[in-house]
């Protein structure tokens, strides 16, 4: 008898450029090209440590580079350089940019180096998009 659940199937994994405005439930492995940290705000002593760490990473894969936003725990495992999955990655829009991002619903993983060489000349998060609302 097969060890795998009834119902469960392997994640479909998705290309750097193939990220659209308002999509969700990405799973990427990038590399990390740069990190900048963002904001930095609460308080780290005390019994209730609340801490607020935004950092905002360049990632990407062998069609193009994005902006991931990192949260909390998250800017701890961006090290530029390393390799992560993101699982259950959303698109989220910033000043007409997207802006890849991972809730609670999903999952940064650091992962084995990978072997692809990052195409950092597509930056899909220098293309601006505007909404635009069509009546019927």
């Amino acid at each position: 008898m097969a060890d795998t659940k009834p119902g469960s199937r392997k994640p479909a994994f998705t290309k750097v450029d193939q990220l659209r405005p308002g999509t969700s439930g990405h799973n990427v492995t990038v590399k990390i090209v740069s990190t900048k940290m963002v904001l930095q705000k609460g308080r780290s002593d005390g019994p209730q440590a609340r801490q607020m760490r935004i950092s905002e990473c360049i990632v990407g894969d062998e069609t193009g580079v994005v902006v991931f936003t990192a949260r909390n725990d998250q800017v701890d495992l961006m090290k530029e350089g390393s390799t992560v999955t993101l699982r259950n990655a959303k698109i989220d829009m910033y000043k007409g940019s997207m802006r890849l991002t991972v809730d609670k619903w999903g999952r940064v993983e650091v992962t084995e180096a990978a072997s692809f060489k990052v195409k950092e000349d597509t930056n899909m998060s220098l293309v601006e998009y505007e909404l635009v609302n069509v009546v019927e």
